[in-house]
């Protein structure tokens, strides 16, 4: 009977693990690490901090609280002077990893493991540790360039992220914790993923066990070839949870380049303000399926603005560029030099238009304006329509300060409300099967709702505070 169960389980594995025997086994990565492990650099930074000191009372020795003061307050170093009230100095250090790119010290790493860092210490494999100085850094990719006073370094191949493919194998090495040049392996999640707040880089999602220490690091396919920079993770403890974020190698070649030749990153901008096209919003502009990113706000006297570019267009291609979901626009536009003219295609009204646009300049730090979030006051005795919106005219002053040429302003939403519409928002325009009305009045606003047949989905573009947005209706 034994002998037979052996037999069973033999043949059974010939049948399901022929495919690894036959060279589908795990792959070896001790070649990998071997090679390209002495170009991965450990990196610590130090800052320096102030913070008030304690103050210590000036007591008699007879006091019986002086023998308590004298025994556990602060002492200082030797040759430091006396603690006293005021601010005092002390050091914060943190770890990261980086990769040599030339042979004559150039490193990248991530802008966060230098950012504020007062003196940058990189420490070779062969034990050598050098100051390094900060290139440049470009925050809105999280990339770095330092350098290094050294000659005949080993550096990386560059690979290209997009040949990559989902499922594949790749390796990481860095420095998690501080435990330099450790190894870890996985295989490649998903592709141009988009995280909140990152407009401009396309994310390689990944499995790798990535940790605090390892950012910076090289992220390399199964020939050796970097193919990304490990800088984030999602976690809900601090640590690893299989699920880490790359930079594309060719997004962080691009930002290192400008950031050696001029120490900056320059950007283009057409100024709008975007959003996803879900399926229902398709479904009410007439669009076949969702794809593109919906114009919310065009800035005034912008490219964009200049180009003819509405609010409710939607963008379907730049630079000849498919734009299949909104984030792919700031990374194309970002990516695009500032002065050059360009062509934006957008979806408007069932058809689908070529615009000639101008690039400009994406300013280093912009701070929104805030507009007046102030609300008129609820009208007690009127009537909400099918939405249960109750609505009123906008003030012709609340629409110059809006610079608006209509719109109906929401007093209450009643608890049976269909729409996410909040009070004090404004509804400037209605669109159902491809066809946009601008709103005028409340009047006019719930005469032209009432026209719509209730099992038709609609979209409803709405100013709130100091941005518009585009809100669906599903048909009941």
């Amino acid at each position: 009977m034994r002998a037979l169960a052996l037999a069973f389980i033999l043949a059974v594995s010939a049948a399901s693990g022929g495919a690894f025997a036959q060279g589908r086994e795990l792959p070896d990565f001790t070649d990998l690490a071997e090679k390209q492990g002495p170009a991965v650099v450990n990196i610590s930074t130090t800052q320096a901090r102030s913070r008030n000191a304690p103050q210590i009372p000036q007591l008699d020795e007879d006091d019986p609280f002086y023998d308590f003061f004298r025994r556990f307050a602060p002492r200082p170093g030797p040759g430091q002077p006396s603690p006293g009230p005021g601010p005092r100095q002390f050091e914060q250090q943190s770890l990261g990893s980086g990769f040599v790119i030339s042979a004559d010290g150039y490193i990248l790493t991530n802008a966060h493991v230098v950012d504020g860092a007062d003196e940058i210490t990189v420490k070779l494999t062969d034990k050598r540790e050098l100051k390094a100085k900060v290139i440049g850094a470009d925050k809105r990719t999280d990339v770095a360039l330092i350098k290094i006073e050294a000659t005949g370094l080993p550096t990386v191949h560059m690979g290209d992220p997009s040949k990559l493919r989902v499922g594949e194998w790749v390796v990481a090495i860095g420095s998690p914790f501080g435990f330099e040049n450790s190894v870890t392996a996985g295989i490649v999640s998903a592709k141009g993923r988009s995280l909140p707040s990152e407009n401009f880089v396309p994310f390689i999602q990944t499995d790798v066990a990535i940790n605090p220490g390892n950012s910076g690091g090289p992220l390399f396919n199964l020939k050796g070839e970097v193919v990304g920079i490990n800088s984030q993770i999602y976690s809900r403890t601090g640590g690893f949870m299989g699920l880490s974020f790359a930079i594309p190698i060719d997004v962080a070649m691009d930002i290192q380049q400008q950031l050696r030749t001029s120490g900056r990153v320059s950007r283009g901008r057409i100024g709008v303000v975007i959003q996803e096209v879900s399926k229902d919003l398709a479904e009410s502009f007439g669009l076949p399926k969702p794809a593109g990113a919906l114009v919310n706000q065009v800035e005034k006297g912008g490219p964009a603005d200049k180009a003819g570019v509405l609010a409710g267009d939607i963008i379907m291609k730049f630079d000849g560029k498919p734009v299949n979901q909104s984030s792919d626009l700031p990374r194309i536009v970002g990516g695009t030099k500032p002065g050059t003219k360009s062509t934006v295609q957008v979806f408007r009204k069932g058809d689908t238009k070529d615009l000639a646009v101008t690039v400009a300049e994406l300013p280093d730090d912009r701070i929104a304006a805030r507009g007046d979030r102030s609300k008129p006051a609820p009208k007690a005795e009127a009537v909400a329509n099918r939405l249960g919106l109750v609505m009123s005219d906008l003030p012709e002053d609340r629409r110059k300060q809006l610079n608006v040429a209509g719109g109906a302003v929401v007093d209450e939403v009643k608890p049976n409300a269909r729409a996410d519409i909040r009070p004090g928002d404004i509804v400037l325009s209605l669109t159902a099967k491809g066809q946009t009305t601008e709103v005028k009045s409340a009047e006019q606003f719930n005469k032209a709702l009432a026209a719509i047949d209730k099992a038709t989905t609609l979209t409803l573009q709405v100013r709130r505070g100091d941005a518009n947005v585009f809100v669906t209706v599903k048909g009941e």
